[in-house]
C-alpha cells in the first residue's frame, strides 16, 4: 500500500522552498524541477586570413567553455585574405569573417555579406594590430636593420604577391611611408618599390606560405608582420627580427556575416574575441590587442615615425594606386618580374 501524502501540506512545503530558496528544486513530495534547456546544437563557418589559425583555434576552445560557446562547434577556413574574401563573396559559407586589411571586408559590405555598420562602436572593427618587421637568419648575418639594408648587393628578401595577400599589401604600404616620409614625397616612394621589389626571388600567396619559403631555406630577409616572426620562433625557427623605424600600423578587421543562421552565437564570438582572455591569446601570439590593459609593460614597443593607412591617403586610394591590377604602380613592377596582377 502506497503511503498517504496530504496535498495540502505537500503545497504548503514546496511554496516554503520556492519563496525561501528562490529557486525551483525538489520538495518533500517528490516533485522534481528541470533546468534551462541545452540550447540546440550549432555550427559556426569562420573564415580568416591565414596567419592567425593558431590563436584563433585556441580562442575557439576557450570560446567554447563559456556560455555563450556552450554546444558550438566550428568549420575554419584560413588563407590568404584577398582569396578568403573573395570566396565568401562568391558564396563560400560563412557566419564570422576575418580579415587582414579592410578592404576585404569592404567588398562584402558592398555586395550585401557585412552590414555597412560592421566598424561602428569603441573598436571601430578591428580585432588585433601588429607592425611590419624585418625576419632575418639567425644572427642577423647581413646585418640588416633599415629599409635601406633590403637594398644592398646580393640581399635576396620574400614578400607574397600583393595582388593575393592582404600581408603583401600592408609590406608595401610599409615600405612606401617609411621611403616617402609619411606620403609626403611620392616620388621617393615609388622608386624604393621598383628597387625593392628586384630583390623578391620569389612571391607566394599568403603570409603564412613565405613564412614557410623562408623557413625552407630560401631569402635573407622575410618582410612581415611582426606577430608572424613572433610565430615563428615560437614554433623552433631559427630567425630574428627587427622592426625597422618608419613603419605602419596594421590593423585587422572582423565581422559577423548578413547571411548567418545563428547570429545570437555569432555575436557571441565576435563580443569573446575582444575579452581580455582571447585578447592575451592573441598577444601571446604576437599580435597586439586592442583591449586597454592587456599587453604588458614593454611588450611590444612603438617604432619611430609609426604612419597609418591614412598617410598613403585612406584604403580606397591606396588599392587604385598600388594594387589596381590593370592601372596600379606596382602592375608594371611586377610585369617585369614575370608576376601575376590577378
Amino acid at each position: 500500500m502506497q503511503p498517504f501524502v496530504n496535498p495540502i501540506r505537500c503545497s504548503y512545503v514546496h511554496a516554503i522552498v520556492l519563496v525561501t530558496l528562490g529557486l525551483v528544486t525538489a520538495s518533500s513530495c517528490g516533485g522534481v524541477s528541470a533546468g534551462p534547456p541545452a540550447p540546440a546544437p550549432v555550427k559556426l563557418a569562420l573564415v580568416a586570413y591565414s596567419t592567425p589559425q593558431d590563436p584563433y583555434e585556441k580562442i575557439i576552445a576557450a570560446f567554447q567553455k563559456t556560455p555563450g560557446g556552450r554546444n558550438v562547434t566550428f568549420g575554419e577556413s584560413y588563407g590568404a585574405s584577398g582569396d578568403q574574401s573573395r570566396a565568401v563573396d562568391s558564396g563560400l559559407p560563412a557566419d564570422v569573417v576575418a580579415f587582414s586589411l579592410e578592404p576585404d571586408m569592404t567588398r562584402l559590405v558592398k555586395d550585401g555579406f557585412v552590414a555597412p555598420d560592421w566598424n561602428a562602436g569603441q573598436y571601430r572593427g578591428f580585432v588585433t594590430d601588429s607592425v611590419v618587421a624585418l625576419a632575418v637568419r639567425r644572427g642577423n648575418p647581413k646585418h640588416i636593420r633599415t629599409w635601406d639594408d633590403l637594398l644592398k648587393p646580393g640581399v635576396e628578401v620574400l614578400l607574397p604577391n600583393p595582388f593575393t595577400s592582404g600581408g603583401a599589401r600592408w609590406d608595401v604600404l610599409a615600405a612606401y611611408v617609411a621611403k616617402s616620409g609619411g606620403g609626403r614625397d611620392d616620388a621617393a616612394g615609388l622608386a624604393y618599390l621598383d628597387q625593392l621589389f628586384q630583390h623578391v626571388p620569389v612571391q607566394d600567396t599568403s603570409a603564412r606560405n613565405s613564412l614557410q619559403t623562408f623557413a625552407n631555406g630560401k631569402g635573407d630577409v622575410l618582410i612581415s608582420y611582426q606577430n608572424e616572426a613572433i610565430f615563428a620562433q615560437q614554433h623552433g625557427q631559427p630567425l630574428d627580427y627587427v622592426v625597422p623605424d618608419g613603419n605602419i600600423l596594421i590593423q585587422n578587421p572582423v565581422a559577423v556575416t548578413t547571411k548567418t543562421k545563428y547570429p545570437e552565437q555569432a555575436k557571441a564570438l565576435l563580443d569573446f574575441l575582444r575579452t581580455p582572455a582571447a585578447q592575451r591569446i592573441f598577444a601571446d601570439a604576437g599580435y597586439r590587442p586592442v583591449v586597454d590593459g592587456v599587453a604588458r609593460l614593454g611588450e611590444f614597443r612603438n617604432p619611430a615615425n609609426l604612419y597609418t593607412i591614412e598617410d598613403a591617403g585612406g584604403w580606397a586610394s591606396a588599392n587604385r594606386k598600388f594594387f589596381d591590377p590593370q592601372t596600379g604602380a606596382l602592375v608594371d613592377v611586377e610585369k617585369k618580374l614575370g608576376v601575376a596582377t590577378k
